[in-house]
């Protein structure tokens, strides 16, 4: 595997197409974001890095062939985006209730409601219960094998997307933990978690009532 391999046509197009989902407002950036300003940067980059962990889980799936195998039996699949559409909607109701909640987070502060570990497992879940992440590295992987490189692309396609994933990620944990995006969180945070809490929940039952 030489530096070339990263940067041909196919591989750059992987890379591309990846950057676009990851960074697209999603149940886990939302996620990441919000913990951000209320939680602080060590909380959201904790959750962040489990986020990527499953991420990382379902990328090896797909090296493995596993994933395609998932995607084609769909009880799995359903079983997977029923978990995943019931954790949006806890999510949605942690929101609500934190925004009719009179609890005050003054501008600096840090508040860890919960430990570094919990929030390293609710960001693996979070993700391992996405479905379309098993569609996606599924797809990622196929185009790297179906490229001109065939397999050999593989291999840089994957760990560039995982590069992405993390620097996306932790891009978001970083910049919404700044001590500006506290006071807007502190300034606006009824609103804001009003308006997460509409997500969670709109993404959760979309999730559970789809039939793809």
């Amino acid at each position: 595997m030489t530096p070339s391999s990263f940067l041909t046509a196919d591989v750059l197009i992987a890379y591309g197409a990846y950057f676009v989902g990851t960074a697209s407002p999603g149940p886990s950036n939302l996620a990441i974001m919000s913990l951000a300003m209320s939680s602080g940067r060590r909380a959201a980059l904790t959750f962040a890095l489990g986020v990527v962990s499953g991420s990382f889980f379902w990328a090896l799936l797909a090296l493995l062939g596993l994933s395609a195998v998932l995607a084609a039996y769909s009880p799995c699949l359903v079983a997977i985006r029923m978990a995943g559409g019931l954790y949006l909607l806890w999510l949605g109701f942690k929101s609500a209730r934190s925004a009719f909640s009179n609890d005050t987070l003054p501008a600096g502060t840090t508040r860890l409601d919960e430990p570094l570990r919990r929030l390293y497992l609710r960001g693996v879940v979070l993700h391992l219960t996405n479905p379309k992440a098993i569609l996606v590295w599924t797809s990622i992987v196929s185009l790297a094998v179906s490229s001109a490189g065939g397999a050999s692309h593989m291999a840089p396609v994957v760990l560039g997307c995982m590069c992405i994933g993390v620097s996306v990620f932790s891009s978001y944990a970083m910049l919404f933990s700044t001590a500006s995006a506290r006071r807007t969180y502190a300034a606006i945070r009824h609103w804001l978690d009003g308006s997460l809490a509409i997500m969670f929940g709109v993404a959760g039952l979309k999730m559970l009532t789809s039939k793809s």
